[in-house]
């Protein structure tokens, strides 16, 4: 088996096979992950178009505190009315600042939040079809120990250039997206649980057809 794949400026490299299930559900289940502004959705999204059933962490993490949920209702009770807006919606930035510069504050959000999205992503894994292929879109898979849940792990990277052009192009300034990617977990960090791993430092035509390459190939 050839471990390193080419399509322009766009590589993957094979560390580890991916693990297969038997029996019912997906024949496997792949974690993808990568720091902020590396492409990682860029290429949920490829593997999406490729069949995959997707579970994204922070479309979910939206979803659990929908109105009329018990995510907003416990966060509610947490820490007050004054994190909704008037339409009775979740203010996120207000949340975002109740918890930023407080431990507890923020240990209390992961402990009411992080339940409720790990049950619905699971669901949405566990449930995919016979023999298809599941992922996990998690941006804090290495930060949060997840890695061994999965028959593989997607880590995809970028040149700190590229990726703090695409974090302007979303509206971040140099100084804040260089504080994300220092808070996140460091490429030694990812390089020891990743299954593939993605340099994502070509165009978006080369991410797809590398990911279409690397689908029929490895996973």
């Amino acid at each position: 088996m050839d471990n390193t794949m080419y399509e322009g400026g766009a590589s993957a490299y094979l560390i580890r096979p991916t693990r297969r299930r038997s029996g019912e559900g997906p024949r496997a289940i792949v974690g993808v992950t990568g720091g902020i502004g590396a492409g990682k959705s860029s290429v949920t999204t490829a593997l999406a178009g490729l069949g995959a059933v997707i579970a994204d962490a922070d479309k979910i993490a939206r979803e659990v505190v929908d109105p009329g949920t018990e995510g907003l209702a416990l966060l509610v009770q947490r820490f007050g009315r004054t994190i909704l807006t008037d339409d009775e919606v979740l203010d996120r930035a207000r949340l975002a600042a109740l918890v930023f510069d407080d431990p507890a504050a923020r240990q209390a959000l992961n402990e009411i939040t992080h339940p409720l999205i790990s049950d619905r992503a699971w669901s949405i894994l566990n449930g995919a079809p016979q023999g298809s292929l599941a992922v996990y879109d998690v941006p804090l898979l290495v930060e949060n120990g997840y890695a061994e849940l999965f028959d593989a792990v997607i880590v995809v990277d970028a040149p700190i250039d590229s990726r703090l052009d695409r974090l302007a192009e979303r509206g971040l300034s140099r100084a804040d997206a260089l504080r994300r990617i220092n808070a996140q977990a460091t490429l030694e960090q990812r390089r020891a649980v990743a299954s593939i791993w993605i340099d994502n430092a070509g165009s978006r035509k080369d991410l797809v057809e590398l990911m279409l390459r690397m689908h029929g190939a490895w996973l």
